[in-house]
C-alpha cells in the first residue's frame, strides 16, 4: 500500500512525492523479524554449548548482548551496507531515503536501529504499537525513527512514467555546479526542486515557469549563486540536484575504495579535473540568452520564447 504524500512550495502549488506505507512496510518487517528470529535462535543454540552448565547469569548476560546486537546492528549493518535496504524491504521493494530524496548514511541507519529497539517497536514500543499509531498519524507512513534520522522509506517498484526519469546534468553545466557549495542547500527545498521537475511537463507553461523561476531563485538565494544567464530554471535546478547526488556517489566509491584491499582509485565522475575546474559556458552552439525577468503570478507570467536546453525526453 502506498500513498502520495504532500509537499506546498512557496507558491503554494501541491507536488507529490510516492512512499511507502503501513502495508507493505509491515510485511518488510515481518521478513526482518522472521530472519533476527533465526539468529537468536542460532546464537541461543551456540550459547547453549559453550557456556557452562549452571551459570544462568552467564547465559543471560551474553544473550542479552546477543539480542541487543541481533535487534539493532542488523537493521543498521544492512540499511548502511546497502544504501537504505534490510533483507525484508529488499523482498518487498522499499528503500529508506533521506527526506531529500538521497541515499542514506550510516549515521542515519544508527538513528533509525536505535529509535526502533527503543521506541518504536521493542524496549517501549509494545511490540510495535507506538510504530504503528506515529505511522498512521503521519502523512506519509514515517515512524519515530524516521523522524529524528530525517529519513522516510519510498517503493522502489513503483512503475515511472517519463517525469519520474533519473535527473541528468544538462550539457555546458559541468564545471559551474562543481564549484558549488551544496552544504547550504536545505533539504526541503531540495526536494521540492526534485519534485518540480518529476512533474514541470505536466503544467501548464505560465504555472511551469513562474514556479520553475521562484524554486530557481529560492535554490540561487540559499547557495550565494545567481542563475547563469541563458540557463532555464529547470536546467538550473537539475543541474544543482545532479551535482549534489554525484558528489554522495563520489563520497560512497571513495568509502567503498578505502577499505582493506581496495586502493583508492579516482571516481568517474572527477576523471577531468580540468573540465570541472572551468567555470560555466553554453553548450557548443548554444545561443546565450538574456536572463529572464524575476517571475510574476502565473497568471501573468510571460513564457520565454525560446529555450537554449532541451528538457529531458
Amino acid at each position: 500500500m502506498h500513498e502520495e504524500s504532500e509537499l506546498v512550495t512557496g507558491e503554494a502549488v501541491v507536488l507529490d512525492l510516492r512512499v511507502a506505507k503501513l502495508a507493505s512496510r509491515a510485511l518488510a518487517l515481518a521478513l526482518d523479524v522472521l530472519v533476527q528470529f533465526a539468529l537468536l535462535l542460532g546464537a541461543f543454540i551456540v550459547l547453549s554449548f559453550t557456556v557452562p552448565f549452571g551459570d544462568e547469569a552467564l547465559f543471560l548476560t551474553l544473550m542479552l548482548v546477543f539480542v541487543v546486537l541481533i535487534m539493532v546492528g542488523y537493521p543498521v549493518i544492512f540499511e548502511t551496507l546497502s544504501r537504505g535496504r534490510s533483507l525484508g524491504k529488499m523482498a518487498v521493494g522499499l528503500r529508506v531515503v533521506r527526506v531529500d530524496g538521497g541515499p542514506i548514511r550510516f549515521r542515519h541507519a544508527l538513528v533509525r536501529g536505535l529509535a526502533g529497539f527503543v521506541v518504536d517497536f521493542w524496549a517501549l514500543g509494545l511490540f510495535g504499537a507506538v510504530a504503528v499509531i506515529v505511522s498512521l498519524c503521519s502523512s506519509n507512513g514515517r515512524r519515530v525513527g524516521d523522524f529524528l534520522a530525517g529519513t522516510l522509506v519510498i517503493r522502489e517498484r513503483v512503475a515511472e512514467g517519463p517525469g519520474y526519469a533519473a535527473i541528468g546534468m544538462p550539457p555546458g553545466l559541468e564545471g559551474w555546479a562543481a564549484q558549488l557549495d551544496l552544504t547550504r542547500l536545505p533539504d526541503d527545498l531540495a526536494l521540492a526542486s526534485r519534485q518540480f521537475l518529476a512533474r514541470f511537463r505536466e503544467l501548464r507553461p505560465e504555472a511551469s515557469h513562474a514556479l520553475g523561476w521562484g524554486l530557481a531563485q529560492q535554490v540561487g538565494n540559499a547557495l550565494g549563486t545567481p542563475v547563469p544567464p541563458g540557463v532555464p530554471p529547470w536546467a538550473f535546478l537539475a543541474a544543482v540536484l545532479a551535482e549534489r547526488r554525484n558528489r554522495d556517489h563520489a563520497r560512497a566509491f571513495q568509502a567503498y575504495a578505502a577499505r582493506p584491499g581496495h586502493p583508492p582509485q579516482p571516481h568517474p565522475a572527477q576523471s577531468h579535473p580540468a573540465q570541472a575546474a572551468a567555470p560555466w559556458s553554453p553548450a557548443p552552439g548554444v545561443p546565450a540568452v538574456a536572463q529572464p525577468d524575476p517571475p510574476t503570478p502565473p497568471s501573468g507570467t510571460p513564457v520565454p520564447a525560446e529555450n537554449p536546453f532541451t528538457p529531458p525526453s
